[in-house]
């Protein structure tokens, strides 16, 4: 399942490489452009380590090799730090222009538009044509993908990242009702106290978590329109809104673990699936983990909102992949046979379901898809798309400063101090495109 970034790390963070495993087949392939006497190499970087994100990755290299047998996929996949031990390896790698065959990253300001920006991405609106995708993926999602006309990724997924997952025996025990609003969120964080659960479990291992946690906060105080403007540049951080929403954040912390450094995110969640701790604010990530992991059942062992104040928006993530600028000819072709793949409907409907994502194709099978994927797809086709500090939505820069200053805010509660930071970052690393 995806995994969000660390709060040191620098641009390159965002790429990391992942785990999987090569499928062969005895079906009959089609024709590849890629086909030759000699069999063809292919790397593929991710940070799919998961149980539930290498199944599925595993799955679409599958129906990959069935087409494109004389492709020989190769793991070169460095574990460990959520992809932090792998970033290094990466920008070594492009910066003596040895690319892996193609990398994930993630859809938006921050990841990909600094790839291509570099001169690091190959356009691919040639694609795009020959298989049809304009008029299968909505356009809100390819603009995040192109410059000035020029297409540069292939999503696979999308995410949500802006969910309050909730224990529904909990829930129905002290007559709870799963909160859209803050102060719905304050009088069941109140009871759940009260009776010695926690109410808001949280995981921040890696300082990413409590980013996600604040980011919703903030759009949910805000609203969309002033959000954006915040992230693309166009809103001052020092304003009304921006206070207002660190105060809420930090009366949330109040009712959160006190181990929260020490968890990771599945941690979290498995604190919520086991009645420990009745909610949980983190990506649909989670779901993969609940579902996959843990065998639970979505509407029964545990249940969903959008985050207080944010029904009607979906906060995305996407996982992209690209064709490296500076990747040897020899290598391209089994590249974009990948990306085919990749962004085929049968690559998306195999890879989803088994990962907790879903497949951002206008014509994707929604009946492969569980409950929460299937509500996350709606809300998708129809609510107003924004993106996250550290999913894509802020260049590395602003995000480092900012989960930085996040730490401090935790440490201090000082909401000046904070904003003055943040304010000072946005000058720093100009958040304009």
């Amino acid at each position: 399942m995806t995994i969000p970034k660390k709060a040191a790390i620098a641009l390159t963070s965002v790429v990391a490489l992942g785990a999987l495993a090569a499928c062969g087949s005895t079906s009959t392939p089609t024709k590849s452009s890629s086909s030759s006497v000699k069999k063809s190499q292919l790397q593929i970087f991710s940070w799919w380590t998961g149980v539930a994100s290498s199944k599925a990755l595993a799955a679409l290299i599958k129906v990959f090799n069935q087409q494109y047998p004389q492709v020989n996929v190769i793991n070169e996949a460095v574990a460990g730090g959520a992809g932090s031990n792998a970033h290094a390896v990466l920008a070594s790698r492009m910066e003596a222009n040895n690319p892996p065959g193609t990398f994930q990253v993630h859809a938006g300001r921050a990841s990909l538009l600094s790839w291509i920006g570099a001169g690091d991405m190959t356009p691919l609106n040639s694609l795009y044509k020959q298989e049809g995708w304009y008029k299968v993926f909505p356009k809100s999602l390819l603009n995040m993908l192109t410059v000035k006309g020029k297409i540069y990724a292939v999503p696979v997924d999308m995410q949500r990242d802006n969910v309050l997952w909730y224990n529904p025996s909990i829930f129905k025990k002290y007559h709870l009702t799963p909160p859209y609003t803050f102060s719905q969120f304050f009088a069941d964080a109140k009871v759940l106290k009260a009776h010695g659960i926690t109410p808001l479990a949280l995981a921040n291992h890696g300082n990413w978590e409590t980013t996600i946690l604040y980011s919703d906060v903030l759009l949910g105080t805000v609203g969309p329109t002033q959000y954006d403007n915040l992230l693309t540049g166009k809103a001052s951080w020092n304003s009304a809104g921006v206070k207002q929403a660190s105060n809420t954040f930090l009366e949330m912390m109040q009712y959160t673990n006190s181990d929260a450094d020490a968890l990771h995110w599945q941690q979290a969640d498995q604190l919520v699936a086991q009645g420990q701790a009745g909610m949980n604010v983190m990506g649909d990530w989670a779901q993969g983990y609940l579902h996959t992991d843990l065998h639970l059942v979505p509407g029964k062992d545990f249940g969903w909102v959008p985050t207080p104040g944010t029904k009607g928006v979906f906060a995305m993530v996407s996982d992209v992949f690209g064709l490296p600028s500076k990747l040897p000819k020899a290598n391209q072709a089994a590249t974009l046979d990948f990306l085919k793949v990749l962004g085929s409907k049968k690559g998306q409907d195999t890879f989803n379901p088994l990962k907790g994502t879903f497949s951002p194709r206008l014509d994707a099978n929604t009946s492969l898809y569980d409950a929460y994927s299937q509500s996350a797809m709606a809300s998708f086709r129809k609510d107003t798309l924004v993106l996250t500090p550290g999913q894509g939505g802020t260049n590395s820069g602003f995000t480092q400063a900012f989960e930085n200053a996040m730490v401090s805010l935790i440490s201090t509660k000082n909401v000046s101090s904070f904003i003055s930071a943040v304010q000072s970052a946005a000058q720093t690393n100009p958040l304009s495109q």
